[in-house]
């Protein structure tokens, strides 16, 4: 009897065990990936539920889906860094699945998820170039489902760029062979198809109305393609209420202002039962246009104060935060409110200059500067006209002596900050000067860091590391730094132990106990230090920009590398150039 109780308890845990990674059949494989492609346009949470399960499969193939569609997953959530982290897994997987269709395909589906996050991230143009791989692979494979997909992700783009022709053609040749290929699909999938694609149909439409009022039938078109959009969507909640929002703006747009309302509110209210914050933003925006259209000021300012807390928590959408400035100058204007209506301005333009060099950098015909040129010029009139409002009460108790006071006190500044970048800059030479001497006094074979080790504290935590290692780690250190490793952008502290082959923990003791500082800060003083010996000593490398001059020291972008050098000198990497071409060595 015991046998046969410790037979049973057998098989019941191996069966339990091999469930844990387990292999999922085609059919279940397949269902699964349907359920996450839905639900990542109606209930994010839900397909994680499904994306996991696919996770837990041993085959590699499911892994490198369910890694690449964890990947959008997250960065509909807007973590754009746990994004980029499957994404990159998901290849690692990809690499490991062996050569065949099946992989083809699958590097598609990645191609395709990255280009919907650089998409969602407004990286068009790297969202069109993997589209465009993606749409590739499928036509080499001629999978004409997959191809449906791209088209209809390129002509995302298209809207972006302003080209509604060629996103309407696409779009449509899409909504055909979609039709043709009806019974290739499941329902689920078929109905989430549709509805993309006549959601997108309605953007276009509404877009090119925006470029040419003088046809209102692509209102009447946009219209019907959202209604249809909004039949589909039933099961697809982002889609839906989307779909919904831009029907209302169709109404709005149409002067039908009392349907426009009832549909904002409708959005409004689902968005806050079910916290969707993008989508209240949005709703809260678009009744605040519309209010201040027919001119009931105080619920247009309620709704657009809702914007920008809404964006002071979440930062939604930078266009419509920008634009929601203007409307609150404008109607702290007619409330006769200048203090506001000054603050509003001046916040429409700090954030409008960021916006519109993004903007410029991503599309060559920039289809959104906020609204157009009027509104530019409106809004310049309108600060004018509150500043002066402001400066009329001061300009006449503080006319002479205010202005004097500031002129005085900026000329003050102006010398002294003149005078300390001046320090600073000479005291760097200096350094720079004492360090050549030092290096020609001391020979090679001097440790010239023993005096250094030996002021430093030692470490409250010992390390189990003989000194022989220890000074190991050190002379490759050194060597690396001879060879200018630290130039890589990859010189980390992973990195460098694994060139060095030591371990994290090892190195970052070495460091601290022979140089005094964490492995970043040794680091980052070496690469500072490189481009000060640069500037000092090379008159070419003075030109070069400050994104260049981060680039050539590793660092990724140029505001880091100037928070680093600032740091390190006290003054700008800009301000160190132009006092280096006026001094003489």
């Amino acid at each position: 009897m015991k046998f046969v109780k410790c037979l049973l308890f057998f098989f019941i845990t191996s069966a339990v065990f091999s469930q844990k990674n387990s292999q999922l059949s085609s059919k279940e494989y397949a269902l699964l990936q349907d359920k996450v492609r839905a639900s990542a346009n109606s209930n994010v949470d839900s397909a994680f539920v499904f994306v996991n399960r696919i996770e837990k499969s041993s085959d590699y193939s499911h892994k490198t889906f369910a890694s690449g569609a964890k990947a959008y997953l997250y960065q509909l959530k807007e973590d754009s860094i746990k994004s980029k982290q499957y994404y990159e897994q998901a290849f690692k997987f990809l690499g490991k699945v062996k050569q065949s269709k099946e992989k083809r395909i699958l590097n598609a589906d990645l191609l395709n998820y990255g280009g919907l996050i650089d998409w969602r991230k407004n990286n068009l143009k790297a969202a069109f170039d993997k589209f465009e791989k993606g749409v590739t692979i499928a036509k080499k494979e001629n999978d004409q489902i997959r191809m449906v997909k791209f088209y209809m992700n390129i002509s995302l783009i298209n809207i972006e760029v302003g080209n509604y022709k060629a996103a309407i053609l696409s779009l449509k040749k899409s909504n055909e062979i979609t039709d043709q290929l009806k019974y290739s699909f499941s329902e689920e999938k078929f109905t989430n198809y549709k509805s993309n694609i006549n959601f997108n149909l309605g953007r276009a439409f509404e877009k090119a109305y925006g470029k040419n009022y003088s046809n209102p039938k692509f209102l009447d078109s946009a219209e019907h393609y959202y209604t249809k959009a909004i039949l589909y969507s039933k099961n697809y909640l982002n889609t839906k209420l989307n779909s919904k929002m831009s029907l209302g703006n169709i109404y709005y747009m149409k002067n039908d202002l009392s349907n426009a309302e009832k549909v904002y509110y409708d959005v409004l209210l689902y968005s806050k039962e079910n916290n969707l914050q993008p989508e209240l933003f949005i709703a809260s925006y678009n009744l605040g246009s519309l209010f201040f259209n027919i001119k009931d000021y105080d619920k247009s300012l309620y709704f657009f104060k809702k914007v920008d807390s809404i964006y002071q928590i979440n930062k939604v959408n930078d266009l419509y935060y920008v634009n929601s400035n203007y409307y609150l100058a404008k109607i702290y204007t007619i409330k006769n409110n200048p203090q506001e209506a000054l603050k509003y301005s001046e916040k429409y333009f700090d954030k409008f200059e960021q916006i519109q060099s993004k903007l410029d950098n991503e599309v060559q015909e920039v289809n959104f500067r906020l609204g157009n040129v009027n509104v530019r010029k409106d809004m310049e009139e309108l600060q004018v006209k509150n500043q002066n409002k402001i400066r009329f009460w001061n300009l006449m108790v503080f006319l002479f002596v205010g202005v004097l006071l500031v002129l005085i006190v900026l000329y003050v500044k102006s010398i002294k900050k003149k005078r300390e970048t001046d320090r600073k800059v000479n005291s760097l030479i200096e350094e720079y000067k004492l360090r050549l001497e030092l290096n020609e006094a001391l020979p090679e074979s001097v440790n010239k860091d023993e005096a250094v080790t030996e002021s430093i504290p030692k470490m409250a935590v010992k390390m189990n590391l003989d000194l022989e290692k220890e000074e190991e780690i050190y002379e490759k250190l050194k060597q690396l730094e001879k060879k200018h490793y630290y130039l890589n952008s990859d010189f980390t502290q992973q990195s460098v132990a694994k060139k060095i082959k030591t371990n994290t923990s090892y190195l970052s003791y070495v460091v601290n106990k022979r140089f005094g500082k964490t492995f970043s800060e040794y680091s980052n003083e070496l690469k500072i230090n490189y481009v000060i010996n640069e500037l000092i000593t090379n008159s070419k490398y003075r030109k070069y920009s400050t994104q260049a001059l981060a680039e050539s020291v590793g660092f990724k972008n140029a505001i880091s590398f100037t928070k680093s050098f600032s740091k390190r000198t006290g003054v700008t990497p800009t301000q160190f150039t132009k006092k280096l071409e006026t001094t003489n060595f």
